[in-house]
């Protein structure tokens, strides 16, 4: 996180060095390097009222590239940290169910994005203030852990409800953003954006208990049932232990740095400056003065 903001803090320096040369040599740029941070908030069974204040953190990266004025589209990387707690809720019927989970995820994204403003016919000409709404697809790698007895144990391989998920799936990203330009080729953009999920083991749990009876694996059997850990009896087999009817998602809020790169795609802008002197379009009249054709 330290070394995310001393480059961002970084770039914003060298951007203010070169904004006073920007005018002599003016290339058209459609590409731009996406940088941010923020937070991530985990909704499903293990949620808690309060989670939107006690969120935690993510990095992400990537690259945006503009087709028209108004419409982007962008590859990003995200890592997020999500986690949830039974021990934390107002439910006294959760305190005894006594799960939980954290999980270090992996999110690759595709969006595309649609401007309120048109940018100007130079990049540089983009409006100061723009706000924009992003919808796409990506693969999310989740890898749900829990502690038991001072030990990490991931929760996937144990099969506590017995079920076989698998740890990538398709997530749904879509949301709103601003974007404020800071430089010639600099905009803050601030973002929040929620991921629709087709899973809902994310926290690795929905359905009902299966009772201890049901594995031959001790780690296994006390981690799908941890109510006697809190004083409780084990629980029936087929008591209810998640909601199977409502798959799990994610909300990232960023604070995001984008840097107009000075190159594009190949397209007719490429490369194209506009520092050229522009040819003499005048004559002088026979009285010495100037004028203009």
């Amino acid at each position: 996180m330290r070394k995310l903001l001393a480059l961002i803090t970084l770039v914003l320096l060298a951007e203010v060095n070169y904004a006073q040369s920007f005018y002599a040599i003016r290339k058209d740029r459609a590409m731009i390097l996406v940088v941010g941070t923020g937070t991530s908030t985990y909704f499903g069974e293990l949620a808690n009222p309060g989670d939107y204040i006690d969120a935690k953190p993510n990095i992400n990266a990537g690259l945006q590239y503009y087709f028209t004025p108004r419409i982007s589209a962008r590859a990003e990387l995200t890592w997020f940290t999500l986690e949830g707690t039974d021990s934390k809720a107002d439910d006294n019927s959760r305190v005894q169910r006594n799960l939980s989970f954290k999980s270090n995820n992996v999110e690759l994204g595709f969006t595309g994005a649609f401007n309120l403003f048109p940018n100007g016919n130079r990049y540089y000409r983009r409006p100061y203030f723009n706000a924009y709404g992003f919808g796409g697809i990506g693969l999310l790698y989740f890898n749900p852990t829990t502690e038991y007895q001072g030990t990490k144990y991931a929760l996937q391989p144990l099969n506590t409800e017995g079920a076989d998920y698998s740890r990538i799936g398709v997530v749904i990203p879509f949301g709103l953003g601003v974007r404020f330009k800071a430089g010639p080729n600099l905009n803050i953009a601030i973002e929040g954006g929620y991921r629709k999920l087709f899973t809902d083991y994310l926290d690795d749990v929905s359905t009902v208990h299966l009772g201890p009876a049901a594995f031959t694996d001790p780690i296994a059997a006390a981690l799908s049932d941890r109510r006697p850990e809190v004083g409780k009896p084990v629980a029936p087999v087929g008591t209810q232990r998640g909601n199977p009817d409502n798959d799990d998602g994610y909300m990232l809020l960023n604070v995001k740095v984008e840097y107009y790169l000075p190159w594009d795609l190949g397209g007719q802008n490429s490369g194209r400056t506009y520092s050229k002197k522009r040819s003499a379009n005048y004559r002088y009249n026979k009285k010495g003065g100037v004028r203009r054709r």
